[in-house]
């Protein structure tokens, strides 16, 4: 594990420059900070940044991973890459994260030469703006007495993306409601204008918060109980270059659960309304309390 600063995302940045330690083979670590298992959108940032460094003058346009294993936070994570083609105009390549001798993801991404063509896109959503928002840490400073012993120290720790929910839900004991959500987000400090590391600190930002809305017309969430969640897969798409720096809006909806899965979508809009990503993640939603059970 890496010791976090007063600088959440100078550490998010350092946490992502991962070491090369073979021409395809990379180390990663995770942050001291509480957590039981890895946060998904590391591994899945971490993979994408050792994709890139085996990849020149091309930039990654979509990337498609599977959770296998939890990830432990107390060993590194070795990452693998198979440079599987690299073609006139896209190169793929495939990252494999192994702990204890096991894989605990596989990522395919694929890159291409900047090209110009056709254009189109869905309109962004009419939300309130950032400033007229609380962000996530005041909701949870309202919040913190009532959060279960186990989750205080992840839940108070600083993060490296301010959210600001723009129809907060409840943390505890949620109302249900219908499956779609929106937030603000954006890096807390100066990121620079390296494209790669722009798309890898999204892909981190774009596990923040999407499984969770899955569970709202069941009145669930992390904190109350008798379900068992995980992700188990997640796709992202990048369409226009973005600035992470700047308030970006993620807006998510779910159109299905079943199976004990949860399945969702998510697209990420500039503040002036383009869109510059899509988000796709079915996640475990596995009921363990009879009272959740039909």
């Amino acid at each position: 594990m890496t010791e976090t600063t007063d600088n959440p995302v100078a550490d998010l940045v350092s946490l992502l420059d991962i070491e090369r330690i073979e021409v395809n083979l990379f180390r990663g670590h995770s942050p001291d900070d509480g957590m039981k298992r890895v946060f998904g959108g590391q591994v899945i940032a971490q993979a994408l940044v050792a994709a890139y460094r085996t990849v020149e003058n091309r930039v990654c346009h979509s990337l498609h991973a599977y959770f296998i294993r939890p990830g432990d936070p107390n060993v590194p994570i070795l990452y693998e890459v198979d440079r599987a083609r690299d073609g006139k105009s896209f190169t793929t390549r495939r990252v494999v994260a192994i702990q204890h001798g096991e894989q605990i993801l596989n990522l395919a991404a694929s890159f291409q030469v900047p090209e110009q063509g056709f254009t189109h896109q869905s309109a962004a959503p009419d939300v309130k703006k950032p400033a007229e928002l609380k962000s996530e840490d005041e909701l949870r400073a309202l919040a913190k007495d009532h959060i279960p012993k186990e989750f205080q120290k992840q839940f108070a720790r600083p993060r490296p993306i301010e959210l600001k929910p723009v129809d907060p839900r409840a943390m505890i004991s949620p109302a249900k409601t219908a499956p779609r959500k929106e937030m603000w987000l954006r890096a807390r400090g100066k990121i620079g204008n390296d494209v790669a590391l722009q798309q890898c600190l999204l892909a981190y930002a774009s596990d923040m918060g999407i499984l969770d809305t899955a569970t709202k017309p069941h009145g669930v969430n992390w904190f109350t109980g008798g379900v068992q969640m995980a992700s188990l897969d997640h796709a992202m798409w990048f369409h226009e270059p973005f600035n992470i720096e700047e308030w970006l809006l993620y807006t998510m909806d779910s159109p299905s659960a079943s199976g004990a899965r949860g399945f969702n979508r998510g697209e990420v809009f500039t503040e002036s309304g383009t869109l510059v990503a899509s988000v796709a993640q079915e996640g475990l939603m596995r009921p363990r309390d009879s009272k959740f059970k039909n």
